[in-house]
C-alpha cells in the first residue's frame, strides 16, 4: 500500500504526506512527475481540475499505488476581471467502486481550495500569459516560491502558507472515501 502524488513539488508532496501520515501512519508517501495535460498556467476551474484528475490517473498507474493524488494549482478570472488563485485536489483510491470510475477501476473525487485575490498587476501578467510562480519570484525577489510559502505566504505574510491550503484541500478531497455510507445515499439528507 502506498500514496502517489502526481508531482515532485514539495509542497504538494508534504501536503499529502501531513494528512495521509494522520490517517495512517507509516504509509508510504511519494511524488512522482506526471504530466498534467494542460498549460504551466491554467487558467479556469475546468482546465486547473483537468489538470489534477491527469495527474491522479499518472499516479494510479504507479505499480503499488492504493492511493493516486492530482494536486494543479490554478488562476480564474471573474466576470469582473479579478484574478482569483486556487488549487484542485483530485484523488483516486484503487479497486474501490464507490462513484465516479477511474480508467483501469477506482473512484476519483476532486475539491477546490480556498482562494486568493491577486494584484492587478499580477493578474495583467498572467492574463498576458505568464505563469505565476516565476512572476512572483521576480516581484518579490524569491527563488522559486512556489516550493515554499507560496503566493499565498507572501501575500499574507505566511498566517497562511501553500502547504496548508494544499493540506486541508487534501483533506477535503478524501471526505467521500473517509466516509463513504454518507456519499452513497441516493437521496440527499434534508
Amino acid at each position: 500500500m502506498s500514496a502517489i502524488v502526481g508531482s515532485t513539488s514539495p509542497a504538494k508532496v508534504r501536503a499529502v504526506q501531513a494528512v495521509f501520515g494522520t490517517l495512517w501512519p507509516g504509509l508510504p508517501v511519494r511524488g512522482i512527475d506526471a504530466r498534467s495535460g494542460v498549460p504551466e498556467q491554467p487558467i479556469g476551474v475546468a482546465q486547473t481540475r483537468r489538470g489534477a484528475v491527469n495527474r491522479a490517473r499518472a499516479a494510479l498507474r504507479e505499480p503499488g499505488a492504493t492511493w493516486a493524488l492530482g494536486l494543479e494549482g490554478g488562476v480564474r478570472f471573474s466576470s469582473r476581471g479579478e484574478a482569483w488563485l486556487f488549487g484542485v485536489v483530485a484523488v483516486a483510491q484503487a479497486q474501490n467502486q464507490i462513484q465516479a470510475p477511474v480508467q483501469g477501476g477506482g473512484t476519483l473525487h476532486h475539491t477546490r481550495s480556498a482562494e486568493l485575490r491577486l494584484p492587478a498587476q499580477v493578474a495583467a501578467r498572467i492574463r498576458a500569459g505568464e505563469e505565476l510562480g516565476p512572476l512572483m519570484d521576480e516581484l518579490l525577489g524569491t527563488v522559486e516560491i512556489k516550493k515554499g510559502v507560496g503566493t499565498v505566504g507572501a501575500f499574507t505574510r505566511g498566517l497562511v502558507t501553500r502547504p496548508q491550503v494544499w493540506q486541508q484541500t487534501v483533506a477535503l478531497a478524501l471526505a467521500p472515501l473517509l466516509t463513504p455510507e454518507l456519499y452513497r445515499s441516493a437521496e440527499p439528507p434534508s
